[in-house]
């Protein structure tokens, strides 16, 4: 009887370390989306320059042409 107290104690033991591993699993998960999530969300917009004038200069050289 004794035997099988232990067991069922170990069994349970092993149930709420397993929950309690789960939950600060999800919990730390959370909190590394959220400490990443303003390096992502502020973006710098791209640098359109370069694309602007490769069009104003095809448009030019295409005009001589």
């Amino acid at each position: 009887m004794i035997a099988m107290l232990q067991f069922l104690t170990l069994v349970i033991t092993t149930m709420i370390a397993v929950a309690a591993a789960a939950g600060l699993e999800r919990l730390f998960l959370q909190v590394a989306f959220l400490i990443m999530r303003p390096a992502t969300a502020r973006r710098m917009p791209g640098h359109t320059e370069l694309v602007r004038g490769t069009a104003q200069l095809a448009r030019v050289y295409s005009a001589t042409r």
